[in-house]
């Protein structure tokens, strides 16, 4: 049984959807050990407690970065977690943080990475005039939005779409995203050969 750690932010809809991709079979033989969140008001650790899981606060408000890292993987070592999943946290980890987990760390951005890194992805898609936009599932690197690429999925922009309507499609496909690259990660049959993920090898996740 592989257990992981999620952090969030907000209201940690992808938190959601891999929750409800363990309890339906859809992750198997994983289990979430910790949810850590930087803010005690985010919903999506009221949802967490909820569920009756290890929820946490853990305060990065006028904190040093490293400072508040540290206390974040102490909590994950703690709980055992095998993989981390970066699920809306708005927060940059420090180079320190992303080598305690080397190819541990997981994210989803709101766009087809390398295009439009950083925040209001869909806002800067939607500005751009794009036809087709989706979302990035990539491990976890010292630069921002930067890592191996794990899974992508592809969204249409309509003719009749704003970035409201855009963000939610795109949304949607985040949550199948997510679910599909953490089976990828953990199943661990793949080799990161410079900054391609190639599958259908025997590794360990490492």
């Amino acid at each position: 049984m592989k257990s992981l750690g999620i952090l969030l932010s907000g209201r940690g809809s992808n938190f959601v959807a891999i929750a409800d991709s363990i309890g339906r079979g859809r992750i198997p033989d994983a289990r979430i050990a910790i949810v850590i969140s930087n803010k005690a008001d985010a919903p999506g650790i009221t949802a967490a407690k909820q569920r009756g899981l290890n929820a946490l606060t853990i305060p990065s408000k006028g904190k040093p970065r490293e400072e508040h890292d540290r206390e974040v993987v102490t909590a994950l070592r703690h709980a055992g977690v095998d993989l981390i999943c970066l699920a809306g946290y708005m927060r940059l980890l420090s180079p320190w943080f992303v080598q305690q987990f080397p190819h541990k760390i997981l994210n989803i951005h709101p766009s087809l990475l390398p295009a439009f890194p950083g925040l209001e992805a869909q806002e800067q898609a939607f500005a751009y005039g794009v036809k087709v936009s989706g979302c990035t599932v990539h491990f976890v690197d010292e630069e921002l939005d930067h890592g191996a690429i794990i899974v992508q999925k592809t969204v249409p922009v309509l003719d009749g779409d704003d970035e409201h309507t855009l963000s939610e499609r795109i949304l949607a496909q985040e949550h199948l995203a997510y679910c599909e690259a953490i089976n990828v990660v953990l199943d661990g049959k793949f080799k990161i050969l410079g900054r391609r993920l190639v599958m259908n090898v025997t590794a360990e996740l490492s």
